[in-house]
């Protein structure tokens, strides 16, 4: 049963609201043990537990790629499903069946990359604390964490769409950040306003600030595919314009070669009669 004018809206309405706070609560279902250490870890600040609080992001590093990073991937590849058109897709059999099939790709992801975060951070750190002259290097360390951080939204959104080795994937995330900047910092900007206004209202990372930012993030990594793929497109015709071009010039030449023996033996008999 279809319901159309202002009841149509309200459906629909409601089915995204449905879609995107289902996928959210199995995103976080599937990272409840990194969840829990975070949850610990605020706790322990509040309390003013330093040593503590320190404890937990080394669990949070360890839990992270076998718990968030897989979940994430899961969820992007739900996103995609949206984003491509496929919005009656089955949330469950979606979200665990691209968990399983990332599974591996995404947790050797989760590994490399938290060790360039935690690598980087200290180096961070130790420029920017303890060697204050050489603090120059620390602001360059900073911006790569940055853009090690932002390359995350391609790095989920190209598991959730290529069959890729994971060095590939990797690479080409980190590369079409920097390279392809504008889509992906507005996503990066917008996510930090979802997650803001998340803190001020929790429901809102409960319920939809993973989905919402996976939907977003993969519909900005999408177009900017499909405009990679319309340019490479217009440098093939470009190409083959070109080849056409030469092979015509050239066999118009090869033809003008030709002509003057052609006219030179039909002026043979002409002057022979003479």
């Amino acid at each position: 049963m279809e319901f159309r004018g202002l009841m149509g809206g309200f459906y629909r309405i409601s089915e995204w609201i449905m879609r995107f706070s289902v996928t959210n609560l199995l995103w976080i279902g599937c990272s409840l043990p990194f969840f829990a250490a975070l949850f610990m870890k605020l706790l322990f600040m509040a309390g003013n537990f330093p040593n503590e609080s320190l404890q937990m992001n080394w669990a949070m590093g360890i839990l992270a790629p076998f718990t968030l990073f897989p979940a994430t991937s899961a969820m992007f590849s739900v996103g995609r499903k949206w984003i491509m058109g496929d919005t009656d897709v089955k949330l469950l059999k979606t979200f665990f069946s691209s968990y399983k099939e990332n599974y591996k790709q995404a947790m050797i992801g989760g590994i490399f990359y938290t060790l360039l975060f935690v690598i980087m951070y200290i180096d961070y750190t130790v420029y920017m604390t303890q060697l204050t002259s050489m603090r120059m290097i620390g602001y360059v360390m900073l911006g790569l964490l940055i853009i090690l951080f932002v390359s995350l939204f391609n790095f989920f959104s190209m598991v959730s769409h290529y069959h890729m080795k994971t060095f590939e994937i990797l690479k080409n995330s980190v590369l079409l950040t920097v390279f392809r900047p504008v889509r992906v910092v507005l996503t990066a900007i917008v996510s930090g306003a979802i997650l803001y206004f998340g803190i001020k209202y929790p429901f809102i990372i409960i319920f939809f600030a993973g989905s919402v930012i996976a939907y977003y993030a993969f519909f900005n990594f999408y177009a900017t595919y499909q405009k990679m793929q319309a340019q490479q497109e217009q440098l093939a015709e470009q190409r083959d314009a070109e080849e056409n071009e030469e092979a015509l010039e050239g066999q118009a030449l090869s033809d003008g070669e030709g002509r003057p023996d052609e006219e030179e033996d039909k002026e043979k008999p002409a002057s022979e009669s003479r």
